[in-house]
């Protein structure tokens, strides 16, 4: 969904003081004017490789590449890998997965700005390692059914976050809000690059050292305009996100991305909505998850419902791609509910709602979570490319309503980028990215270049400075 659904604005970004030369648009007008140019586009098989400009008025003032990220709640990226077991390792990276749409679930649709080649972003996010701990192995050792004085024999083994003194109240290992300045901070380290102009494509690298963990691959959308909504799709090159617990044996999770839909644009009610499958899978500890997404219930109205099991799996034959294809037998784990609100997981293959209420665990309770706030480099150490200077100025016409001032500097930069495609034509040039080895990878991994891993480095240490990297 990169590029095209935004929720809030660049956490650099400050309101013009002066109210001068604003230019006033009202929100019916915004959207009458989107409508009119997406109706150009009735048919086009992919509007994300168009990269047609929109007026500055329709834009969110911020840099697509420091929107676009999955750190929404760093603690539960944190938390991956802690877990013994694998089961539990899997319902970690399912924890995390849950709360990567945070900017989606709390927030309004947008548009940010493209992507410039060779633009580049980078942040830190500073949390505590305080996700509670999953551990499944009591409600596995007593299973639904037991008697009354085993259920409490089960209950008083559930570590904290697993159980309640309370029989009549669901258990909980959903994280917390980040706090803003945590006490023992767990640093991770964020750096992404736009690799690709045709078709566009971004390369990310996430590094936690401290707790052995990173992530990494490339997003790209396709996206087409059906009349009455805008569906987005994973792209080619983008194969997911790969995360690799190094304290595990390297065991790596591929999560694949769902198609997405933007809907209401007739109604000038915008909202995400998700209809589709999505597959999580680690080869080494041979376990899988099936989630799927339920986009309309009764009447059309949007459910945001999500079934999903953990199963286990031959990494050799990976061939079920639908829950009623998976034989019971194999199935550990079952989950459902509603990915903007809250969703429970319960041990075993028995439906869902054969379970009491203390056995089914809620795993993610999106109402009392906001997206973290990153930490940034600060302006004086920020390069040209930087997307937050590379913006800068698009931004603050935007926030000081100065919309066709705004245009006019967002389109010198779109000329500028054309100029340099043409210079390198000229030239018989190829565009290298600086920071990753390949622009786009057949496997979805992109390496980092000697340079991106020394940007990291200096980022876990706190250092900003790119003096003898650029």
């Amino acid at each position: 969904m990169s590029g095209w659904f935004s929720s809030a604005p660049s956490s650099a970004a400050t309101p013009a003081d002066a109210n001068a030369g604003e230019d006033h648009v009202s929100d019916g007008s915004k959207l009458k004017t989107f409508i009119g140019i997406l109706k150009k586009f009735i048919g086009v098989s992919d509007l994300a490789a168009v990269r047609f400009s929109l007026p500055s008025q329709l834009l969110e003032p911020t840099p697509n590449l420091e929107y676009w990220n999955y750190l929404d709640s760093p603690s539960a990226f944190a938390a991956i890998g802690t877990a013994d077991e694998p089961v539990d390792r899997m319902l970690e990276v399912l924890r995390f997965w849950f709360t990567k749409d945070l900017k989606y679930a709390k927030g309004k649709p947008c548009k940010p700005y493209n992507s410039c080649l060779g633009e580049f972003f980078r942040c830190n996010w500073e949390t505590e390692d305080d996700a509670p701990r999953i551990d499944t192995s009591a409600l596995r050792k007593s299973p639904p059914g037991s008697s009354s004085s085993s259920m409490k024999s089960a209950k008083s083994a559930i570590p904290a976050g697993l159980g309640s003194s309370d029989p009549r109240a669901a258990s909980t290992v959903s994280v917390t809000q980040s706090a803003a300045n945590p006490t023992k901070p767990v640093r991770i380290s964020y750096l992404t690059e736009q690799t690709s102009h045709h078709p566009p494509v971004s390369a990310f690298y996430i590094d936690c050292p401290e707790k052995g963990l990173h992530a990494k691959g490339f997003d790209q959308i396709t996206a087409k305009f059906t009349g009455t909504s805008i569906k987005v799709m994973p792209g080619e090159h983008n194969l997911g996100i790969f995360i690799t617990v190094d304290r595990r044996d390297h065991e790596t999770y591929q999560l694949t991305h769902p198609a997405a839909h933007l809907g209401g644009i007739l109604t000038g009610a915008l909202s995400v909505s998700v209809g589709d499958m999505c597959y999580i899978t680690c080869p080494e500890t041979k376990l899988k998850a099936i989630l799927r997404y339920y986009n309309d219930g009764w009447l059309g109205r949007t459910t945001n419902k999500m079934e999903g099991i953990i199963f286990r799996y031959d990494p050799e034959n990976d061939n079920k791609t639908q829950i009623k294809d998976v034989p019971v037998e194999d199935i550990l784990i079952r989950l459902g509910g509603a990915w903007k609100e809250k969703i429970v997981f319960t041990v075993g293959n028995k439906p869902l709602e054969s379970h009491p209420p203390e056995r089914q665990i809620t795993i993610i309770d999106v109402a009392p979570l906001s997206v973290a706030p990153k930490v940034l480099p600060p302006v004086e150490k920020q390069l040209p490319n930087e997307s937050l200077q590379l913006w800068s100025e698009v931004t603050k016409a935007i926030h000081a309503k100065q919309f066709g001032k705004a245009t006019t500097v967002k389109q010198e930069l779109e000329e500028a980028q054309r100029e340099k495609a043409r210079e390198r034509e000229k030239k018989g040039e190829t565009w290298t990215p600086v920071f990753f080895e390949q622009a786009t990878d057949k496997a979805g991994k992109p390496s980092l270049t000697e340079k991106g891993r020394e940007v990291l480095r200096r980022a876990q240490a706190g250092n900003w400075d790119m003096d003898g990297i650029l």
